[in-house]
């Protein structure tokens, strides 16, 4: 009986989703640690270990800000070739029709 009660007092959440901003700046906040993790999960309502969580992440993948981007592999310009293929085709019917066919 009391599990009933327990449940219909709690009803039951869905699953909430964050965005990078809002998670990079709850693990801003632990990481300065002016507060206790407890007070943030209080103040953000979420668990102490999911703050932990995305401060540990946040110290892991830190490094990626600061390397710097090498030479991007840029995407080849297709419109030369599609023109150069459209010209080659138009000269292809050209000579179809002007040559004489080979037996």
């Amino acid at each position: 009986m009391a599990a009933i009660l327990v449940n219909a007092m709690n009803p039951k959440r869905t699953r909430r989703r964050f965005t990078a901003e809002f998670k990079a700046e709850v693990a801003l906040a632990a990481l300065t640690e002016r507060h206790p993790l407890a007070e943030l999960a209080t103040r953000y309502q979420l668990s102490v270990e999911q703050i932990s969580r995305w401060k540990t992440q946040l110290r892991q993948q830190a490094v990626h800000v600061f390397v710097e981007p090498g030479p991007a592999a840029a995407a080849p310009d297709v419109e030369p070739l599609y023109a150069a293929i459209g010209r080659l085709q138009m000269e292809n019917q050209l000579l179809k029709k002007t040559l004489p066919p080979c037996a």
